[in-house]
């Protein structure tokens, strides 16, 4: 398979896996997330790489955010959104922190190909993410790209849309505002 093959099949993997995505869970995800006091997202590995720059997309847009074992991260409570991403959904680290978060009153968002997981059966709203993990497990699409890249890359892109679909419904959309909240350092 030459350069192009593999570039054009990614491509129609993805396609593919975002057609799948039912666009009533995400609108469901953009109106918890306008109404929680504060977000909190988690992720292991390079689900975790992708929950960092969905924060910060999330940061951009105006929501109060933060990332799962930083060392600034606050506690958790009532009525806030803790955002999980895994692919399996069993991660024992995240349900563990998915647990906790609960306990404080916490509603709690998955995103994961797994609905039937350790936590997808104790979410109050799941994303299904109908992309290849790691495992290869029957009910997953096939793909030619290695390990979970197939959902670390659709992931990433169903969450961009989550926050278009959210800045949108909670009249956020201001290019200028975003614009100025990025990072000015460099």
């Amino acid at each position: 398979m030459n350069t192009e093959q593999v570039l054009n099949t990614i491509s129609r993997e993805i396609t593919e896996v975002m057609g799948n995505v039912h666009a009533e869970e995400v609108e469901e995800a953009a109106l918890r997330l306008n109404r929680a006091p504060a977000i909190f997202v988690a992720g292991e590995g390079r689900s975790g790489l992708v929950g960092k720059m969905f924060a910060m997309r999330l940061m951009h847009s105006g929501y109060n955010v933060f990332v799962v074992g930083e060392t600034i991260t606050p506690s958790v409570g009532e009525g806030d959104l803790l955002v999980v991403l895994s692919g399996s959904g069993n991660t024992s680290i995240l349900v563990h922190t998915a647990e906790q978060a609960k306990k404080s009153g916490a509603e709690l968002l998955v995103c994961s190909t797994n609905r039937e997981s350790s936590l997808g059966k104790i979410s109050s709203a799941f994303i299904e993410v109908p992309a290849a993990t790691k495992k290869r497990l029957e009910h997953e699409p096939g793909t030619i790209q290695p390990l979970g890249n197939q959902f670390d890359q659709s992931l990433h892109l169903i969450l961009d849309g989550l926050i278009i679909a959210a800045v949108h419904a909670g009249g956020n959309a201001d290019y200028e505002k975003m614009a100025r909240r990025h990072s000015n350092m460099e």
